[in-house]
């Protein structure tokens, strides 16, 4: 049997990368073959699982509504044909293969577009970002809402013909049950493959710490500007916080480059701390690249300008606080959108000044800590999606 992985985001690559390998051990035998639909598919690369078309990156990072006009001048129209021509040509020569899409439209109708039966994991949009258990958000603009759901007629007619959905949270599972689409809810793969290492340790100094991790992104150049960003937040966080030691962990994507990191740091002025990276007095920072789920787990509250590490570390009871930066991804627009969809656990504020008095509030209400860590779990789920799903792929093939 043949599968071919269909995902259209750094963050959709990951969640896939855990589904396959997840079927990996499930079925054995299976041929897998992947398109990443927006970026160069690191991850799948690592998995040693082969590309049947072109995969590259493109200015906007995959958000066209910030830089399609760069995309068109960078090849997208052609890029967009290309991936297409892959996607028919691997379902031709796969009579028996199944379809596995993973993000929003775009890979959904491609997978349709292929003529293969397909499975659909929703992983771009939820109800909670037109209501919450209790009803209705009010509406950012008059005709919000207007298709009954988040997903639009044309969404769903696509949905219908799946063999299955798998949506994000489970009340957008319910909502779309209305529609007696093939939905189910098994958890939420964002939430899978999170576990702490334990490779990473609180140096000794500051052992008693409160722990703040710094999340700026993997998109290259739009990263290094949300870590400039971050940086001029620290110093109002350090002022604001009644905790007598504070311990920054900066999460560092490994596509970025660890020496303009590093640089920007010592503009911010930010001296050499022996032991363990930067830092002062009571204050210190550690900057890692290969330590993320530890830097989550040690995190009592994040400072983020990212898109699926916000989600995961909310998803894991933790407070975070944001503001917008100039995009493609982290722009106004998108960080209320994101609000929405945490709702108390994630605090946004409209600036990096504003960051230090947001923390302290939360931290020193402990009845607001302990909404935000059930809230956090109740709408980005429990680990466990991605085995699910992998075990209904796998019982398909086997049928």
């Amino acid at each position: 049997m043949w599968l071919l992985c269909l995902s259209n985001g750094h963050g959709e690559d990951r969640i896939a990368g855990n589904i396959l390998t997840a079927l990996q051990q499930t079925q054995a035998g299976t041929v897998l073959r992947a398109l990443p639909l927006v970026g160069r598919g690191d991850i799948y690369r690592q998995l040693g699982v082969p590309l049947i078309g072109p995969a590259r990156d493109l200015p906007s990072g995959g958000f066209l509504h910030k830089g399609w006009w760069q995309d068109l001048r960078a090849g997208l129209w052609g890029l967009v044909w290309q991936q297409r021509r892959a996607v028919r040509q691997w379902a031709q020569a796969s009579p028996r293969g199944l379809v596995l899409a993973v993000g929003d439209i775009w890979p959904l109708w491609l997978a349709w577009q292929s003529g293969r039966p397909f499975v659909f994991v929703a992983t771009a949009k939820s109800e909670y970002h037109l209501r919450d258990e209790q009803g209705p958000l009010p509406k950012s603009h008059w005709c919000e809402g207007w298709a009954g759901s988040v997903f639009y007629p044309w969404e769903r007619w696509l949905i219908r013909r799946s063999l299955v959905t798998f949506p994000r949270d489970e009340l957008t599972t319910t909502w779309l049950k209305r529609w007696q689409l093939p939905v189910q809810w098994v958890g939420n793969p964002m939430m899978d493959g999170l576990e702490p290492t334990g490779e990473l340790s609180i140096p000794p100094p500051f052992a008693d710490a409160l722990v703040i991790v710094l999340l700026p992104g993997s998109r290259v150049p739009e990263a290094y500007h949300n870590w400039e960003l971050i940086l001029r937040a620290l110093p109002g966080v350090v002022e604001s916080l009644t905790a007598p030691q504070i311990l920054f962990l900066a999460a560092i994507a490994p596509t970025l480059d660890l020496r303009q990191v590093e640089a920007a740091l010592r503009q911010h002025r930010w001296p050499v701390f022996p032991g363990v990276g930067f830092g002062y007095g009571q204050v210190g920072l550690m900057v890692t690249q290969a330590h993320f789920n530890d830097c989550l787990h040690l995190a009592h509250a994040g400072i983020a300008l990212a898109g699926t590490a916000t989600e995961q570390l909310a998803g894991l009871g933790k407070p975070v606080v944001s503001f917008p930066g100039q995009g493609p991804q982290y722009t106004r627009h998108f960080a209320r959108y994101q609000q929405r969809l945490l709702g108390p656990s994630l605090r946004l504020v409209d600036r990096p000044e504003a960051v230090g008095p947001a923390l302290q509030e939360i931290l020193s209400s402990p009845d607001e800590l302990h909404l935000i860590a059930r809230n956090g779990r109740q709408r980005m789920g429990t680990p466990g999606a991605s085995i699910a799903i992998a075990q209904w792929i796998a019982q398909y093939l086997r049928r």
